[in-house]
């Protein structure tokens, strides 16, 4: 069923149901109103007679029985005897109200106990009951009745045409609520059509169907720049594969064509193969972890953040005792919720770039509090101009295009912290004169002292 459709069935629905209950409460108002009336004109029949089932005291437009408690009819129209009246002549019960067919008619009846002993009218005298009895006080109401029912089919004639008038203003609602909906499904279609990310839809005003449209308009932005950074790392990582390639492709012609090289020279030429291909296999597991961004399944866990990043310092140290580097770490406890082999990966990545910028003989100093890591060393330090981009993918420092490395170690410790919910920065070192890198995590609650 279409969204058409069921616009149109729950308003027809909806008001059938409206107008069903109104109509159904009307009739019982209207019942009850008249019922009311009917039972209030007995009550006065009974309660003006002076005398028991006068004739003389009746009230006009009353009829009235007086029936024993074996059945018997001692006087009235002649009307049949209800069950239910000789159980009150028997029982000698309250009041009570029936309603009876007879003859065609419809009588509403108060049924009024008489205990033996009450003196009747009999003749020029009076008579004593022998026996419990009941006296009937009734009238027709068969023209209330058909009243009653004519109103009946009248609303439920008016139902009908609520459903029919429901079905048709439901009808007009859905072509006006689905216009706007149809122009933004026929805009969404030509951007399809077109496939230009950068298209927009109109924006709207401040309800619902205007706040859709801001909200397809944010999408097709995350997905043009979604699109946009593929496009940049392909262009990048093409870029950067093409150095080692070029050179491993030129190292293994000279190896092929050359027969009179000498040994020295070939060791030569296959340690530098060697050593692109290192980095060409660290250019592709900084690209796949780059890639994967956000989209990591691994599980988001508290833990003790001075405690991974003193275990990070403990392997660097092997690495920078080569350059006869001291690292000194001080830290305090400190929880975060983490996703902890990225955070490792984002750990290692800052201690060997301070170790791959300070000179032999230098420090490095780290320090972990509060959710705070702050890493400096004793390297050149980053120029102020190229601060903004230390952290872009594939950006190297004029300076350090010598160096090894892919130029993605920082991007992919940015995009750590960042997914961590954290932010990262670039200073100047007071305590060692080179670079100082401060990444800032939110503490988990229940930190321990």
């Amino acid at each position: 069923m279409s969204f058409r459709a069921r616009v149109v069935w729950a308003t027809a629905v909806a008001v059938s149901l409206a107008v069903a209950v109104a109509s159904g409460a009307a009739l019982l108002v209207a019942r009850h109103a008249v019922m009311q009336a009917v039972d209030e004109s007995l009550i006065h029949s009974a309660t003006q007679s002076t005398t028991l089932i006068s004739e003389d005291d009746r009230v006009a437009g009353s009829g009235f029985e007086l029936v024993l408690a074996d059945g018997t009819v001692v006087s009235g129209r002649g009307f049949p005897v209800d069950k239910e009246v000789i159980n009150v002549a028997v029982q000698q019960s309250e009041n009570k109200f029936i309603t009876v067919e007879a003859g065609g008619v419809t009588l509403r009846e108060l049924v009024v106990p008489v205990p033996a002993g009450t003196e009747i009218p009999c003749g020029l005298s009076d008579c004593q009951l022998t026996q419990n009895a009941a006296q009937v006080f009734m009238t027709d109401i068969t023209g209330q009745r058909h009243q009653l029912q004519v109103l009946a089919v009248s609303l439920l004639i008016l139902t009908l045409v609520g459903l029919l008038l429901a079905a048709g203003l439901g009808y007009l609602a859905a072509a006006a609520i689905l216009r706007p909906l149809e122009s933004i499904n026929r805009e969404i279609d030509e951007i399809a059509a077109t496939r230009d990310l950068a298209r927009r839809v109109r924006e709207g005003g401040s309800d619902e169907i205007g706040q859709l449209r801001g909200t397809f308009n944010r999408l097709m932005s995350s997905v043009d720049e979604s699109q946009r950074l593929q496009r940049q790392l392909v262009l990048d990582a093409s870029h950067e594969l093409r150095t080692p390639l070029t050179s491993l492709r030129t190292n293994t012609q000279v190896l092929a064509s050359t027969g009179s090289i000498d040994e020295s020279e070939r060791r030569q030429i296959v340690d530098d193969m060697l050593v692109q291909i290192n980095e060409l296999a660290s250019l592709v597991t900084d690209l796949g972890e780059l890639t994967r961004g956000e989209q990591s399944d691994e599980e988001v866990v508290k833990l003790r953040l001075d405690e991974l990043v003193e275990e990070a310092v403990e392997i660097a140290r092997t690495h920078a005792r080569t350059k006869s580097i001291d690292i000194v770490f001080r830290g305090s406890p400190t929880e975060v919720s983490v996703r902890q082999n990225r955070m490792v990966r984002a750990v290692n990545n800052l201690l060997n770039n301070a170790i791959k910028f300070t000179p032999e003989g230098g420090e490095v100093q780290v320090s972990c509090a509060h959710g705070v890591i702050r890493v400096d060393d004793s390297g050149p330090g980053v120029p102020n101009d190229e601060k903004p981009r230390i952290f872009d993918r594939f950006w190297r420092s004029p300076s350090a295009r010598s160096l090894p490395g892919s130029g993605l170690g920082l991007a992919i410790v940015a995009q750590v912290v960042h997914e961590a919910g954290g932010t990262i920065a670039v200073e100047d070192s007071v305590t060692c004169g080179g670079a100082s890198f401060v990444v800032t995590l939110p503490e988990s609650s229940g930190r321990n002292a």
